[in-house]
């Protein structure tokens, strides 16, 4: 059992931790060759800009056993804050030992302390573990949604056009 002792929110100090999961995670997905982020990012925008937050959780012995990355998103329809689940990464000899399923249920504590309308997440298509686990949890697909994203020269098209009008 996982109790409230074994998590912990990152600070500044953690973030050469931070950079850690991030690449394990990227490795894990495939995606190693798209981490741009450094330290100083991290830095940047998760103590200066406050843009998201992180969430440990812990081994009985103290060891950072997972993440989770995190901000806030908002819901028109709900009129509320929601918290949206970036990143959940728990390392390889740690899976299967109750440490996602922890670090999930206290997002949604967190959720609902801050009084947030819902917790979602992206999930892989292949990551077959990852959407069994999510569903063992009630979680539902969004089925009938589909992510877009603007990024590197997209979205820096978009937003030179942009700026043209403005001209």
């Amino acid at each position: 059992m996982i109790h409230e002792k074994l998590f912990r929110q990152a600070e500044p100090a953690d973030i050469p931790l931070v950079l850690d999961f991030i690449r394990q995670l990227a490795e894990y997905e495939h995606m190693e060759q798209e981490v741009t982020a450094t330290e100083e990012l991290l830095q940047y925008w998760l103590f200066e800009k406050h843009a998201a937050e992180v969430l440990f959780v812990l081994t009985p012995e103290g060891t950072e056993a997972g993440f989770a990355l995190f901000f806030h998103n908002f819901s028109t329809f709900l009129g509320k804050a929601g918290i949206f689940l970036e990143d959940l990464f728990v390392k390889e000899k740690y899976r299967g030992q109750g440490y996602g399923k922890a670090l999930l249920q206290k997002l949604a504590q967190t959720a609902r302390n801050r009084q947030c309308g819902r917790l979602e997440w992206n999930c892989l298509d292949w990551n077959t573990p990852s959407i069994n686990f999510y569903r063992s949890l009630n979680a539902v697909p969004l089925e009938e949604w589909t992510t877009y994203r603007l990024t590197g020269q997209t979205l820096d098209t978009a937003a030179q056009e942009a700026d043209s009008h403005d001209a």
